[in-house]
């Protein structure tokens, strides 16, 4: 096992933030709505649920080589969670610069 397999989970998410982040700048305003960042999460709860039922109940795993194994939830390891806040967010804030793009051509409503 190399150094680093432990943080590639975190890495990829991190990516994620770093690739979409500068759209908050460009005018998405999600950091500013938290109304609607919020409604965005919601559904994560549903699945952070389905999740450690699945992780208990055998169907799927998570590699400890490639988490750091610290474990927020029984069984769920930190990254797992990260993961549902994270790609919410994140398409949420491409969703949010689109439609200001679309609507800086007219094309729809802000």
């Amino acid at each position: 096992m190399e150094d680093t397999d432990q943080l590639h989970y975190l890495f990829v998410l991190a990516a994620c933030v770093a690739i979409t982040l500068p759209l908050e700048f460009l005018g998405s305003g999600v950091y500013r709505k938290p109304r609607k960042l919020l409604v965005a999460l919601m559904p994560a709860a549903l699945f952070v649920v389905w999740d450690l039922l699945a992780l208990a109940g055998g169907v799927w795993s998570i590699s400890e080589r490639y988490t750091l194994g610290v474990h927020v939830l029984p069984g769920m390891p930190l990254e797992e969670l990260l993961f549902f806040v994270v790609i919410p967010l994140c398409g949420l804030l491409t969703f949010e610069a689109v439609r200001g793009v679309l609507a800086r051509f007219g094309k729809v409503r802000a």
